[in-house]
């Protein structure tokens, strides 16, 4: 079962995202992007965090059904290949 992430990912609300997240590593594996629709930067902190803590793990990050507006965000920072995000 993947970790979900809600429909907005922002400054506002990133830490308690990423906290829910770190609760459970295993479900971190695979992140469902289908609900993002809106957010910021934030959320590729919030992503690489996690890869972070999952690499640490022996384990990786895998992202699923990720926006257009997420994987073009990934490319313009230089971290498309980090979280496995399709080059646009």
């Amino acid at each position: 079962m993947p970790y979900t992430l809600p429909s907005t990912l922002t400054q506002q609300n990133a830490l308690a995202v990423e906290a829910d997240g770190l609760r459970d590593l295993a479900l971190l594996e695979t992140v469902d992007c289908a609900a993002l629709s809106d957010f910021d930067s934030s959320a590729l902190a919030v992503l690489i965090a996690w890869q972070k803590k999952l690499r640490q793990a022996q384990r990786e990050l895998t992202l699923v059904s990720s926006p257009l507006k997420l994987c073009v965000l990934a490319q313009v920072y230089g971290v498309a290949e980090l979280l496995g995000t399709p080059v646009a």
